[in-house]
């Protein structure tokens, strides 16, 4: 009985070591990024991005969903493009343009803040995002307006409820939040353990060692790629940080761990909330999957002509 009860405490222990460094993170960030948005902050940032969007061929107000995406997230940019459709309707072509840009780039304050913690450095990870939603986005624009593809207008099949604006409803949303992701946390914990028990993550890594190496990332960073990919930084950004602090990858696993999940991570619910505005699985998953492998695959051929100075300096912070 005490060695059972003494498993379930080290466990919740365990779980607890994940995710203070990762809310340690979070809450001053969402803190910030609640005083930019009620400072107007977002509004100059989209009024900035006007120019930019027109070069991926959507309209200027369009910078203002893309801002919003970026400084807050995806569901609150989601109210605002819904809010300009009337105004400013676009064509499926378009809104598959502007979802995979914001599938790339969005969450940053929390998301760079989090790759932070690993030890990336925050520039060179903004970048990475920032520009490759550009350049894909301009892409997608020259391959869809080329083909004649997806020029019908856009039609939206879901409208999200409306929310509460008070500060009141806005703490209660982030706790309620907060408390999800420690229980995502939980769970992923529980199941990581019982997958290595069964054997599965080694099946896994055996299975992604091919892809890993071809991309130029070391077999033991197969398990939190998959978390990263598949549910989100900020859900497995407790696990990320604490295998990149654990010694068990080295910093160039990390960084292309990383930078693989940065342009293309929570592929299933952030997918099927961009796919139920209009935007097309060609450009959402397919094209945001294979533009991420040939970017993985760039920047690894890249890092390698680098000194160790200028890839600790321009890419990488040790952890102390």
């Amino acid at each position: 009985m005490e060695k059972s009860t003494s498993k379930i405490a080290g466990f919740f222990r365990e779980t607890l070591d994940i995710s203070f460094p990762l809310f340690k993170i979070m809450i001053p960030v969402i803190l910030m990024v609640k005083i930019l948005k009620e400072t107007g902050a977002v509004e100059v940032l989209g009024t900035l991005l006007g120019p930019v969007m027109q070069v991926v061929g959507l309209p200027g107000s369009m910078g203002l969903v893309w801002a919003t995406c970026m400084v807050i997230n995806i569901y609150t940019g989601v109210i605002v493009f819904l809010s300009l459709c009337a105004e400013n309707p676009l064509t499926v072509a378009q809104v598959t343009v502007l979802a995979t840009m914001i599938l790339i780039a969005h969450s940053l304050p929390i998301e760079l803040k989090i790759a932070q913690g690993a030890g990336v450095r925050m520039p060179a990870m903004a970048c990475i995002r920032i520009g490759g939603a550009l350049v894909l986005g301009w892409l997608m624009d020259r391959i869809y307006t080329l083909g004649g593809w997806f020029q019908e207008p856009n039609t939206i099949s879901w409208i999200p409820p409306a929310t509460d604006p008070s500060l009141a409803a806005w703490a209660i949303g982030q706790l309620k939040s907060l408390a999800f992701i420690y229980a995502v946390i939980v769970f992923l914990l529980l199941l990581l353990k019982l997958l290595g028990r069964l054997g599965v993550t080694d099946l896994i890594a055996r299975c992604l060692r091919p892809v890993l190496a071809i991309l130029g990332i070391g077999p033991a960073a197969s398990t939190v790629t998959i978390v990263g990919m598949t549910l989100g930084l900020a859900y497995g950004g407790g696990l990320i940080i604490q295998e990149a602090r654990s010694g068990r990858l080295n910093k160039k696993d990390i960084l292309f761990s990383l930078i693989l999940m940065g342009l293309c991570h929570s592929i299933i619910e952030d997918t099927i909330v961009m796919a139920v505005l209009g935007a097309q699985l060609s450009g959402i998953l397919f094209g945001r999957v294979v533009f991420t492998l040939l970017g993985v695959f760039l920047i690894v051929r890249i890092v390698a002509i680098l000194s160790e100075t200028a890839f600790d300096r321009f890419l990488f912070r040790e952890k102390t």
